[in-house]
């Protein structure tokens, strides 16, 4: 039989074919919109308590807890919110607290900051048999809602409870990791466990990692993969709505830069907080075109640098007008997000004197040790610095490649 090009985009989802999204077919299927269209089987007999934020939508973008309260084949009975809350309303360190959901009634608990026991003691409370986990991530260590995941994980084990959890792309592809392991003594909310600081996995593929590697098989865990997710895909080609993760992650473009320039918390330098493009712009008062000279210099594959001012409206130089860079990312499979960050780093110290670290070293906690910021401290370049976390990551690699759920 001979195949022709509409032949083969007439492929469909159970071949393992990615095909063009129709009104009736989309082109990828989370790990909800499989559980729903499988009428909730995994959840029968059991009470409920999902873990979830605004990223939490169907492909009409109605929320999955709007839907599941809903539907009767659901016994839908608490929800738990991380930071920035269930609804979103909270800013970068902030959360929404315990309340009764307006639109549902259902009792919200916050899991913000929350671990170990007194987070078991919370799901307990809840009176729930089994957690659901759905919220986008972005691909990055220091990103906090895949610790909110290891937290209730482990909470779920400690509350008897079971643990399911339903993928979502990573927007940035699932290609490779790059960038530092965590060391185990640098462990924070932005840092649990030593994986990379851009991990190249899925939701699912981290919470069989976490399982594995790290909570010793007790939790309870049970992954509702996607269809139709190639490694290899951007978001865009997901046809996914974008719903923004946090106030500051607005756009696909953001999360792609974002497991390189969130080192910019680190310093007295703006990362763009309180600008349209939040880690896309990066400055100081100070600062002028040298430094965005210096990166082209460098020639950084799939990145140029343009020289930009601008005035953030709130967080750091609230109000003041400051010179940097903005990254422009022309080339995304060749773009090595954690690289750039070096080099943004190495190059911001080498062309403003006005350079600093953040009081407290919250870099090392971003980086995940000590070892960032005293290389560049001690004049060390780009090349030395990535090449000096390079053993981390190869071991990292080779534990990551078993706990992958897709090709």
């Amino acid at each position: 039989m001979t195949l022709s090009r509409r032949t083969l985009l007439a492929g469909t989802l159970a071949t393992g074919t990615l095909t063009s999204p129709t009104p009736a077919e989309p082109r990828l299927r989370t790990g909800f919109a499989r559980l729903a269209a499988d009428g909730y089987t995994a959840l029968d007999g059991q009470k409920v308590g999902v873990v979830t934020n605004p990223t939490g939508v169907t492909q009409d973008v109605r929320h999955i807890v709007d839907v599941m309260h809903a539907d009767p084949r659901v016994h839908l009975s608490a929800v738990f919110g991380p930071e920035h809350g269930f609804r979103g309303t909270a800013q970068a360190g902030g959360s929404e607290g315990r309340y009764d959901d307006p639109a549902t009634g259902l009792p919200v608990y916050d899991t913000y900051t929350k671990s170990g026991q007194p987070l078991a003691d919370i799901f307990t409370a809840s009176a729930v048999d089994t957690i659901v986990f759905d919220i986008q991530d972005v691909g990055a260590r220091f990103y906090t809602y895949i610790w909110t995941l290891y937290d209730c994980m482990e909470a779920a084990a400690l509350a008897g409870k079971r643990f399911v959890v339903l993928d979502r792309p990573n927007p940035v592809t699932g290609r490779a990791a790059y960038g530092p392991v965590l060391d185990p003594a640098f462990a924070t909310f932005v840092g649990r466990q030593p994986i990379a600081q851009a991990h190249g996995m899925t939701a699912a593929e981290l919470a069989r990692l976490f399982n594995g590697q790290f909570l010793g098989g007790k939790v309870r865990l049970t992954t509702v993969a996607m269809t139709g997710w190639r490694r290899s895909a951007f978001f865009d080609a997901t046809a996914l709505p974008w719903v923004p993760p946090s106030p500051n992650m607005p756009t696909p473009d953001t999360a792609l830069v974002y497991s390189g320039t969130c080192l910019f918390e680190g310093t007295n330098l703006s990362e763009g907080r309180g600008t349209t493009r939040p880690f896309e712009l990066l400055g100081a008062e100070g600062i002028d075109g040298e430094w965005a000279a210096a990166l082209n210099e460098l020639a950084l594959p799939g990145v140029r640098f343009r020289e930009a001012y601008f005035a953030p409206t709130f967080s750091k130089f609230q109000g003041k007008t400051v010179g940097g860079v903005q990254l422009h990312v022309h080339e995304r499979e060749l773009f090595d997000p954690v690289r750039t960050g070096i080099a943004l780093l190495v190059t911001a110290k080498r062309v403003w004197r006005g350079f600093a670290w953040r009081p407290d070293n919250w870099i090392d906690k971003l980086t995940g040790s000590a070892l960032v910021r005293t290389m560049i401290d001690a004049g060390a370049g780009v090349d030395e610095v990535v090449a000096a976390w390079q053993p981390g990551l190869a071991a990292f690699r080779t534990v990551r490649r078993k706990y992958l759920m897709y090709g």
